[in-house]
């Protein structure tokens, strides 16, 4: 019965689908608990001798594994263009999709909090959050403020539109006299939501009940989160963070699975630290090493393209992640991009205004003005992405994994040496062992 947690452990796009590859055909059901197409994973394939690479937005990875079955479970939002247009592209590409479930109580992104997402950023100017304009924000607040709509209200046009002119009775007053754009008009509205009703109607399910059936019967089931701890909204760097809970804990309000069936947490972690948008992140680089990363690792967001921030591994922020998310496991990856560094340096501590910080700042000032205390372990030079156990890395390669796991607090169980499915290290299994 093992039900297993996947969460990044710093500001995202830490490669969480390298540790949904390593667990691979032991995973039945793959399950997004939050977010929208606010963010993106790559994830590389192996086919016909050819590396082939597909960007995902709003689908979990599992959609890529033909044994598999993937679901949107209820704490994400949905832009339903987003989902076919991701749809369509992978047919295309002949990856089965037929077996996508769509949890009936997920909220939808209806076009007018698109607009007043992407005027409320322009808006703010230098206050401005970073958010990539897509609607996430505004419909988790109308979800908050009772106002929003669910894949369920598609399928009673009454309903739908009563929730459609209630919504726009306040919105369009803020858009036109607030932001002096147009207003939404209900018929538009509303017409375009039911135009997708038909096609989506096969996959809307009561996917707690679909979820809590494949634990019952033993299969095991990955809740793959969207962004990461540092972008969650209750315990990220507020306010620059998301709009849901991206932490361990949110995968139970966001599929309807309880916590005391969770068996496993596994963070994700990637061999240097990286942030879009603004936001506070003490060890990043404005030098020729932050130019080597980005280019590298080739950081650009895979849905915005917006160059990412990059910086030195932070084991402050590796530390946060244990204890919020109670990890399990951690997985390493891009350890490859550091190969070719003379010295690494890892941040063990802030320095703030004199004082040392071991942990997290309560205080978000603080955390604005925390300076990183760094150790530097030397680096190598060879070639690690042929490597497939722990003793076959370099010694200081080795060196940098144990001490990143001595700090953080939690075992490094897999590291990542490629962008390839394959190209990862294996340290201890993921997967808990089921009991008897």
């Amino acid at each position: 019965m093992p039900a297993i947690v996947l969460v990044g452990a710093q500001w995202g796009d830490e490669g969480k689908g390298k540790a949904t590859d390593l667990l691979g055909s032991s995973v039945d059901y793959v399950v997004k608990f939050n977010g929208g197409n606010n963010a993106g994973h790559t994830v590389v394939i192996e086919k016909d001798g050819k590396r082939e690479k597909y960007a995902l937005h709003l689908l979990p990875s599992g959609i890529l594994s033909p044994n598999c079955v993937p679901v949107i479970g209820n704490g994400v939002v949905i832009d339903l263009s987003v989902l076919f247009e991701e749809l369509d592209g992978l047919d295309g590409r002949g990856v089965d999709t037929s077996k996508l479930l769509v949890s009936a109580n997920a909220h939808v992104i209806p076009s007018y909090n698109r607009t007043i997402d992407k005027v409320t950023e322009r808006f703010l100017g230098k206050r401005r959050i970073g958010t990539t304009g897509r609607g996430i924000g505004p419909t988790y607040a109308d979800k908050m403020n009772r106002i929003g709509i669910r894949i369920q209200d598609l399928y009673d046009e009454k309903i739908l539109r009563q929730k459609v002119e209630a919504a726009l009775e306040v919105k369009n007053q803020v858009l036109a006299k607030i932001y002096n754009t147009r207003a939404a008009a209900v018929d538009e509205v509303v017409t375009e939501l039911l135009s997708y009703a038909a096609r989506l109607a096969p996959m809307v399910a009561d996917t707690s009940l679909v979820l809590s059936q494949a634990l019952d019967r033993g299969d095991t089931v990955l809740f793959e989160a969207g962004q990461a701890t540092l972008l969650d909204v209750d315990h990220g760097t507020y306010p620059y963070v998301t709009s849901s809970n991206a932490v361990a804990a949110g995968a139970c309000t966001g599929s309807g699975v309880p916590p005391t069936r969770i068996d496993s947490v596994i963070a994700i972690l990637k061999a240097y630290t990286t942030r879009v948008g603004e936001g506070p992140f003490p060890t990043e680089l404005h030098d020729d090493n932050g130019e080597f990363l980005r280019k590298t690792g080739a950081e650009y967001g895979t849905t915005t393209g917006r160059p990412r921030r990059c910086g030195w591994m932070d084991t402050v922020v590796g530390r946060y992640a244990t204890r919020i998310n109670g990890v399990t496991d951690f997985v390493i990856t891009k350890l490859d991009v550091l190969t070719g560094l003379p010295k690494v340096p890892i941040c063990v501590a802030y320095d703030v205004d004199g004082v040392r910080h071991d942990e997290m700042p309560v205080n978000q000032t603080d955390f604005h003005h925390a300076t990183p205390v760094y150790e530097e372990l030397d680096g190598w030079w060879e070639d690690i992405t042929h490597c497939r156990s722990f003793d076959e890395l370099p010694a200081n390669a080795q060196a940098y994994v144990m001490r990143v796991e001595e700090l953080i607090g939690a075992r490094v169980s897999a590291i990542g040496v490629g962008p390839g499915r394959d190209e990862i290290i294996e340290r201890f299994p993921l997967k808990p062992a089921v009991a008897s």
